[in-house]
């Protein structure tokens, strides 16, 4: 779930037990800090830890503090340089900076702040969460931050005191048949964050035993993805180039707000799926999303080389949309 994966829910999880929780979340990073603005450790009451704020370098430190913060009911704002041989150690090439804001759920960040927070990531609508350093008041704010929200970018405002951390829901991406290229596909997407789904309705095709552990819907796309449901952090991929099963996925892509759209087949087979678009009322603007024939053009030539040519696209127009 962006860069915050699951801590906000194993907080209010250790929260709900009674062991009590503190977040600390990345504020600012300069150099070669090993994690970016908005990454999260979370430590509970009794001293467990899950999450990262730098690779390893200052964890330890941020879980004293964090226990103190328990204790004294205090938010604290920390700064740590990571120093050359510590930045080595866990694989970078010198030091960087980052600044940690650690917070005791319940004495300084509201509990009910933080269960609407996993309310809303669990409902995939995005969240900013605002702190003010200083005056420490919070917030959270569904509406405003468009540019944080598109760049999926937490960082501290222009004023120097209000830091905003963008809970974005998690990148899915939803792929429409099971061919050669799906298998190669889903595990290198789900290794760069992606939870995949695969929809075919031939059964010999999405069989479980192709795509051992993932989700595998045997429906009609059109039924399919409307159950999935597609937002602002899906990634469409159509990889049957039947117009059966791609057109009606294709109509729904469009409709939607997914990010990227990608459709398998040559530039030929491109031309008569646009004259068919056409035809159905979608503008030149509409078609124009899909990226057709799929995949940044690198040669590639195996299954596995496609995948890797879709993947790279996907993550291309996603950070950096045109």
């Amino acid at each position: 779930m962006s860069s915050i994966d699951g801590a906000p829910e194993q907080a209010l999880n250790w929260v709900q037990a009674g062991q009590g929780a503190a977040l600390a979340t990345v504020v600012q990073t300069w150099g070669s800090a090993p994690r970016r603005a908005g990454a999260q450790l979370v430590v509970s009451g009794t001293g467990e830890m899950m999450g990262s704020v730098s690779g390893g370098c200052v964890e330890g430190a941020v879980v004293i503090e964090a226990m103190d913060a328990l204790e004294d009911g205090a938010p604290r704002l920390l700064e740590y340089g990571v120093s050359d041989d510590d930045a080595f150690a866990v694989g970078l090439a010198c030091g960087g900076t980052i600044k940690v804001l650690v917070e005791p759920v319940g004495a300084a960040m509201p509990l009910a702040m933080l269960e609407d927070l996993v309310a809303a990531r669990a409902a995939r609508r995005p969240a900013a969460y605002v702190v003010d350093v200083q005056s420490w008041d919070r917030r959270l704010d569904h509406d405003g931050h468009a540019a944080r929200f598109a760049a999926d970018r937490s960082g501290v405002e222009e004023d120097g005191r209000t830091f905003v951390a963008i809970h974005n829901p998690p990148l899915r991406l939803a792929i429409v048949g099971a061919v050669h290229i799906a298998q190669a596909l889903v595990p290198m997407a789900r290794i760069a964050g992606f939870d995949p789904v695969v929809i075919d309705p031939r059964a010999a095709f999405g069989a479980q035993a192709r795509f051992p552990g993932e989700t595998v819907i045997n429906d009609w796309p059109d039924e399919a993805l409307a159950q999935v449901g597609l937002d602002t952090r899906t990634a469409l991929v159509l990889l049957t180039h039947d117009p059966k099963l791609d057109d009606p996925a294709l109509h729904l892509g469009l409709r939607s707000g997914a990010f990227y759209i990608g459709a398998l087949g040559s530039t030929r087979t491109h031309a008569k799926r646009r004259e068919r678009l056409e035809a159905a009322g979608f503008g030149a603007g509409d078609i124009a999303r899909i990226k057709g024939p799929v995949g940044l053009d690198i040669g590639a030539a195996s299954p596995s080389e496609i995948a890797v040519s879709i993947l790279a696209q996907m993550i291309q127009t996603l950070r950096r949309p045109a």
